[in-house]
């Protein structure tokens, strides 16, 4: 058995672009600890206890800081944006200007660029016991996005052993935003095999078919009969393999299901029967990129030794839906000069009894 443990702080410390970086740890009184770094105001582990007791780590990252700069998965546990998923041929219109962006993902600019905030080292205004801030200014036409940005990403862990987490930014300059978190989970431990049996249940009555560019056609799509059905709880295995066109695009889960949740209702959950743990998640967004790790190359080798291959790890990607500047259809990512955007996803975990 896997005993896990966190990072040392050592091997965090380091510098990138004459800034400084660092490891925290919030804990618990149940035993939970989460690890965190400001390079990507990112997740590094998320120690939470089993069905026997025994701490195990669910989320997928590397030991230091040197292995995530070298890492072919560039977006462990980070902060996405400035526009999370992707945004079609790399361009946009604002108020009839064209605003053009790094294709990075065939055509696509994806998750705001090859220098998004995944790769900046954030500033740590406040920090707590249970609690932690992180700051970012994105300046004016940084990958290529109109406006001085400032962001703020808040983790807090509660006693319920819940991570809170609460995105807010103010624009000078009328701009686009969509921001997420970018955990890649097993709740097996990371790096023990694939997620293929962890079981799911997601409420959503449609998600976003996409084309052969992995951008969403012009509308959202019922999932009744369809592999992306999640309403009644199935193991991701159940249909992932199905001679299903969206599913051959995505190569496996790579969509964005539509989220009619409140905050207060489970938008998303998974479970593991080996480990007995399972996650809720809870959100404001109106969509959940759901991920099942399709591209990971079995080149990173994580916190315990072992390869991040193929479907070893799922994401539940919160978020506004893809390409969203493009689509005036879909739910605004607008954010003008005097307003503030914010946006709260909550990651639960608690033990789930076998009947």
């Amino acid at each position: 058995m896997v005993i896990y443990s966190l990072p040392d702080y050592q091997d965090f410390e380091h510098k990138i672009d004459g800034k400084k970086t660092h490891l925290f740890i919030l804990k618990n009184r149940t035993g939970m600890q989460v690890a965190f770094t400001d390079y990507g105001a990112r997740i590094v582990s998320i120690l939470v206890p089993d069905k026997a007791g025994n701490l195990r780590d669910v989320v997928l990252g590397f030991n230091s800081i040197h292995a995530y700069l070298q890492a072919d998965e560039q977006y462990h546990g980070a902060t996405i944006g400035r526009f999370a998923n992707r945004i079609a041929h790399g361009s946009f219109h604002l108020d009839g200007e064209k605003y053009t962006l790094q294709q990075n993902n065939g055509r696509n600019c994806l998750h705001g660029g090859p220098t998004g905030f995944h790769t900046r080292v954030w500033d740590r205004r406040t920090s707590f016991k249970k609690k932690i801030d992180f700051c970012y200014v994105s300046p004016d036409g940084e990958e290529g996005f109109p406006g001085n940005l400032k962001v703020t990403v808040s983790y807090e862990l509660t006693e319920d052993n819940e991570i809170i987490i609460r995105y807010k930014a103010e624009t000078d300059k009328k701009t686009v935003i969509n921001l997420t978190n970018h955990a890649y989970f097993n709740l097996n431990g990371e790096g023990q095999d694939d997620v293929l049996h962890h079981i799911l249940h997601l409420p959503s009555d449609h998600f976003l078919p996409i084309d052969e560019n992995q951008i969403p056609l012009d509308s959202e799509a019922p999932v009744d009969g369809t592999a992306f059905d999640f309403r009644t709880p199935k193991k991701i295995s159940a249909d992932i393999d199905k001679d299903e066109e969206q599913l051959t695009r995505g190569n496996g889960y790579d969509h964005t299901l539509v989220n009619q949740q409140p905050i207060s209702e489970v938008a998303a959950s998974a479970y593991s029967p080996d480990s007995g743990i399972r996650l809720e998640v809870f959100t404001t967004e109106p969509g959940i990129q759901l991920y099942t790790g399709n591209f990971l190359s079995g080149k990173d080798i994580g916190k315990s030794g072992r390869s991040y291959s193929s479907r070893s790890a799922f994401c539940f990607e919160t978020q506004h839906y893809p390409d969203s500047p493009n689509r005036p259809q879909f739910p605004s990512v607008l954010l003008e000069p005097g307003q503030v955007f914010e946006s709260e996803t909550i990651y639960k975990f608690s033990i789930k009894k076998e009947m």
